[in-house]
């Protein structure tokens, strides 16, 4: 399941709070993305995570999302309100109906990802609706490579144990965090190269020490697998150093 709003560690009345606050007098809305499995060939976990993570930085950055973009109210709706994201899976003719929907579609080593532009929280597309939140579970047929130093990282919390679904999710949120703290020419740059990131999960000692830097971190509200306020990822962007 990975319908959980998150809250970063600052900001009075940011979207991610567990506190209610005035966003949650506004209109909801929810970013919706929908990644491919098929049975016979499922995408290795990381690199799901990454696709998803860079979903939502595409759609951020992508110009219908902004002005006067066909997709610029709804995404400014949604980024008034709380910023929920939700992951479902889909397959075969599910797969190519939702591919038919208004969104972008990311493709990683083995990984797809449909991202669509937000929608009311009870308005969801008849044939988005219909698939499956739960059971979004991935593994790695192999442990990942330690990433790129010259790479943005999104660092797992070591002692949490989400599933697939609920991860692609948080990674999501902390890519949108990074998105928000970074200066123009640096957005403009990570998008330029086509946002490349990794995602790995932290030592307990790395992450012992990216808590204590000023990075943005994700706090989870909750409401499913994990307990409130957990802290989930930690967006280390090299510009944000």
């Amino acid at each position: 399941m990975s319908e959980d709003p998150a809250v970063p560690a600052t900001g009075q009345t940011s979207p991610f709070q567990d506190e209610r606050n005035a966003r949650d007098e506004a209109p909801q809305f929810v970013l919706p993305l929908v990644v491919r499995i098929e049975r016979d060939a499922p995408p290795a976990r990381t690199d799901a995570l990454e696709t998803a993570a860079r979903a939502v930085l595409t759609l951020l950055g992508d110009e219908r999302s902004t002005g006067d973009g066909e997709w610029a109210d709804a995404v400014r709706n949604w980024e008034d309100a709380r910023i929920r994201k939700v992951v479902r899976r889909a397959r075969g003719a599910e797969w190519r109906r939702a591919g038919t929907l208004d969104g972008i579609t990311l493709t990683g080593t083995s990984a797809e990802v449909r991202v669509f532009p937000p929608v009311p929280l009870d308005g969801w597309p008849k044939d988005l609706a219909k698939l499956q939140v739960s059971g979004t579970e991935l593994d790695d047929p192999e442990p990942p490579a330690a990433p790129d130093p010259a790479l943005p990282v999104l660092w797992l919390n070591p002692d949490l144990n989400m599933s697939a679904g609920k991860a692609m999710a948080q990674t999501g949120h902390a890519a949108q965090l990074a998105w928000w703290a970074l200066p123009a020419p640096a957005r403009t740059t990570w998008r330029t190269a086509g946002f490349p990131l990794a995602v790995r999960t932290a030592t307990p000692a790395h992450w012992h020490d990216l808590t204590r830097l000023d990075l943005p971190l994700v706090r989870d509200a909750g409401f499913t697998e994990i307990a409130p306020g957990s802290a989930t990822v930690i967006a280390d962007h090299p510009a944000l150093r």
